[in-house]
């Protein structure tokens, strides 16, 4: 028997699985449903889902601008800990769940509603990222996962349901692509990419062209920092949602940031994913550059040991637990003089620095020069490298006594 439950809001986004939610909810429940959309940059017209949702069994539909909160509050904090998930992934699916799920239990708070609901599957990682948030800020929260409820196995079933019920929907068994995309990424999963061996085709590039057909001319791109954030592009201050879609713009035009790889959900299994992070890979470069020249040794190697537990963090969903707020805070105390600017050449897929600088550089040519100096006395080294050498000798020295 299912809990009685009288209204639902549901993340919606009008793609196959949330599209067929909907109807399946009233079916199964009987319960009124309120659909919530979040524009995170998704680069379609939203405004048609209106109509779709109601069509389709919402008694209404929010449809909320979440952008500029997205890439200040989620995108630029994680961009400050250059986090990237098995060393390759940029988290950009990651880092729109909580989010999407923070404005989803507002509005469940708001409607009065019984429960809350996801399309996500049973197998992947975003069921634990919406819902490791909704317990998070309403404890009390009821939770529907239709697909861990419903008897429909896999997209197929759901295309089937579809047309049964005449459910509008753009995905087809040709091509079953899982995507989703926002202002920082797009992700595509499913399909012929669920064999590991198959190469992706020409025609799933969204937002980065292919290599073969960037320019063949370099761009030089100069993007400046303060505090760690990104506030201009080729000396052109902009908002946060809109730095990053210029970024994206330039970056994509040469073909950056498109990655293919097999990475570890955290519900056990390996997947694989194409994505396209194009202005996420320039700020992710241009940061570490400024990086370079602005942190103390010390307090840059500090941090980076959180990188891969911080991306974890993010990766499984723990963006409002109490350790990814305590590593944020330490990475943000190291961020305080990362000012500056960097300049990165783009050609053909690549993103590589080739200047860096800043008003509060630690970066002294008078210590680092190869000529002749007046500040550095090289006779001091010396005795700095006898001193570090002093538990070597001695160790090595016990050793040869046991012999």
């Amino acid at each position: 028997m299912k809990q009685a439950i009288n209204k639902i809001v549901v993340a919606y986004s009008g793609g196959l699985d949330t599209s067929v939610i909907i109807t399946w909810l009233k079916e199964t429940y009987g319960a009124e449903v309120v659909a919530f959309t979040a524009d995170i940059g998704q680069g379609e017209e939203l405004e048609p889902l209106r109509e779709k949702a109601i069509r389709t069994g919402a008694s209404k539909i929010y449809i909320d601008d979440l952008r500029e909160e997205f890439v200040q509050d989620f995108v630029f904090p994680m961009l400050r800990a250059n986090a990237v998930y098995e060393g390759r992934y940029l988290l950009g699916t990651s880092i729109a769940r909580p989010l999407i799920a923070k404005r989803q239990i507002d509005i469940a708070i708001k409607e009065g509603a019984d429960a809350v609901c996801h399309g996500a599957t049973g197998k992947g990682n975003d069921q634990v990222r919406f819902e490791l948030t909704y317990f998070a800020l309403k404890p009390d929260v009821k939770i529907i996962a239709p697909w861990r409820e419903w008897t429909m196995k896999g997209r197929e079933e759901l295309i089937a349901y579809a047309e049964k019920h005449r459910i509008p929907v753009t995905a087809t068994k040709a091509k079953p692509f899982s995507t989703d995309r926002n202002l920082l990424h797009i992700s595509y999963e499913g399909g012929v990419l669920e064999d590991p061996w198959t190469e992706s085709t020409d025609d799933m590039y969204t937002m980065a062209v292919p290599v073969e057909k960037a320019p063949d001319k370099a761009e030089y791109v100069e993007v400046e920092y303060r505090a760690g954030d990104p506030v201009a592009i080729n000396g052109k201050k902009y908002s946060p949602a809109a730095l990053l879609a210029e970024a994206n713009r330039i970056a994509g035009a040469h073909g950056v940031g498109r990655v293919d790889l097999v990475e570890n959900r955290y519900v056990g299994m390996k997947s694989r994913g194409v994505y396209e992070t194009p202005g996420g890979t320039l700020l992710h470069a241009a940061h570490r550059a400024v990086e370079s020249i602005t942190m103390d040794r010390e307090a840059m190697h500090l941090r980076d040991s959180f990188v891969p537990r911080y991306a974890e963090l993010v990766y499984y969903g723990y963006w409002f637990a109490p350790e990814r707020q305590m590593l944020q805070a330490a990475i943000d105390e190291s961020q305080k003089n990362v000012t500056g600017t960097a300049r990165v050449k783009l050609y053909k897929g690549n993103c590589d620095t080739v200047g860096r600088k800043s008003p509060v550089s630690l970066y002294n040519p008078e210590l680092a020069t190869f000529e002749a100096d007046r500040v550095y006395n090289q006779k001091d080294a010396e005795g700095f490298i006898r001193l570090n050498a002093l538990r070597l000798r001695i160790g090595n020295k016990a050793a040869q006594t046991k012999k």
